[in-house]
């Protein structure tokens, strides 16, 4: 049986300036959270179609020492929803040994702010977002592990337009650079642990000498798999670090504004299978996780369902 491949997809959610306390973190376009269990694992030889839902909410924004912020922990909240449709295809072609594969995942989003200490209350219209595809995915298996390396780029096809404060993109390139692999703890392959390093650089901002810095973000998981690998239950996690600093053009009065962010998530994740008797339609995969540790950028909880299906169905007779 199909092991779950995890989808990316991206988010333009602009972590806003704060005039109560005159400081600001830039966000860059990596999706904390989607990837979890067997993050290191590619798809089996075929096609996909993904669904995914996205649900981010947080009414906690910490400065570079982890302290909560006034304009947001007062009443105030943030809200960023997305939704996916992608398509993902492990061909039979192979290069440096391993299985290619590809991806592309359109999205729409829409964010709402509400800041009552600061007598702001926004919600952008639902709308594109900017487009994330992987036009490089090769993975490798072996008794005891599976690897998986590759490529991402984030255009800019949501709606930006600097200092708005209703914008659905980021307004610029984005190159994602990644590498895992999930180790299995027995000779059945049921009890796994994986992780998934990403390494995000960023082009300037649209009409703006702006750069956002460079991003690491690590995602994976532990659990254990059942029904010939058709269901897994487990404890998803992952850690974002900014690596350097945001390049503003200029040199800012008084220095950097905020240090470079840093946060950490942790949750349950489940994934059952979508069948009949006669066939195996897709898998249904929940992942939810609590937000900890985080300094210079918001802290939050993520609800993320994703829906996987081969085309064609899977037969089971």
């Amino acid at each position: 049986m199909m092991t779950l491949r995890r989808s990316s997809l991206a988010i333009p959610f602009l972590i806003m300036v704060w005039p109560a306390v005159s400081q600001a973190q830039l966000a860059g376009h990596n999706t904390r959270g989607d990837y979890g269990l067997m993050s290191g694992t590619q798809a089996p030889v075929g096609v996909y179609g993904v669904g995914m839902f996205y649900d981010y909410s947080a009414d906690t924004l910490r400065d570079k020492d982890g302290d909560s912020l006034p304009a947001v922990s007062s009443g105030g909240s943030i809200n960023a929803r997305a939704a996916v449709a992608g398509l993902v295809w492990t061909t039979e072609m192979t290069l440096f040994g391993g299985n290619y594969g590809f991806a592309i995942f359109p999205a729409v989003t829409n964010n709402a702010v509400e800041l009552p200490a600061l007598q702001t209350d926004t919600e952008t219209s639902t709308g594109l977002a900017d487009l994330y595809i992987q036009p490089l995915i090769l993975g490798w298996t072996t008794a005891r592990a599976d690897f998986m390396a590759g490529l991402g780029i984030y255009a800019p096809t949501g709606r930006y337009e600097a200092d708005a404060d209703d914008n659905r993109g980021l307004g610029m390139w984005s190159y994602e650079a990644f590498a895992g692999t999930t180790v299995y703890l027995d000779e059945a392959r049921s009890w796994h642990l994986a992780a998934t390093t990403f390494f995000e650089t960023h082009g300037e901002k649209e009409d703006s000498d702006i750069r956002v810095g460079d991003i690491v973000t690590i995602e994976g998981g532990v659990g254990k798999s059942f029904m010939d690998g058709a269901a897994s239950a487990g404890i998803a996690f992952y850690a974002q670090w900014k690596v350097s600093n945001d390049d503003f053009g200029a040199s800012l009065p008084g220095g950097p504004r905020v240090g470079k962010h840093e946060v950490y998530g942790i949750g349950p994740e489940v994934t059952l299978p979508l069948a009949s008797k006669s066939k195996l339609y897709g898998f249904a995969n929940l992942r939810y996780f609590w937000e900890t540790g985080a300094k210079s950028t918001l802290e939050g909880e993520t609800l993320l369902v994703t829906l996987t299906f081969p085309i064609p169905s899977i037969p089971l007779q």
